[in-house]
């Protein structure tokens, strides 16, 4: 069941998800922020934090590798594992010329609905950078609050 839901949420961050987060997202999800401390529970704040993060993440668009001193690059996933109902995705990229290391660890339910969304991120700069940006997207989204 992992594979397919893994299979989804490559279609949704390529746009190609009819539908979007909707029907990925278990009611009952449960999100997992690197800058959150407390569980962020629902379908409706963790599409939010995911559409803020798609926002965030998307890396310095100039092609190229990233690391040590090479050319930015967009977000982009480098591994990933798949076991029983877990999948973890690792992926990177840079923003504002700082390298970003990450998982995304995705844990589904029967239905194929992602039912919890864990995030990690390294080194600590990219935790600030991601932390800084984040809070200035989610308060663009949600300007009412």
């Amino acid at each position: 069941m992992i594979e397919h839901v893994v299979e989804e949420w490559h279609a949704y961050l390529r746009g190609e998800l009819p539908g979007g987060l909707d029907g990925l997202l278990d009611d009952d999800v449960v999100f997992y922020s690197p800058i959150v401390y407390t569980p962020q529970k629902g379908k409706a704040i963790t599409a939010l934090y995911l559409q803020a993060a798609g926002q965030t993440l998307p890396g310095d668009q100039k092609a190229g590798k990233s690391g040590g001193g090479d050319p930015p690059r967009a977000f982009h996933y480098t591994k990933s594992v798949l076991a029983g109902d877990t999948a973890v995705l690792e992926f990177e990229t840079t923003i504002g010329g700082k390298y970003v290391n990450g998982v995304d660890i995705i844990r589904c339910n029967d239905e194929g609905r992602i039912v919890e969304f864990r995030v990690m991120i390294r080194p600590l700069q990219a935790i600030n950078l991601v932390h800084q940006q984040m809070a200035a997207v989610l308060e663009r989204m949600n300007p009412g609050d």
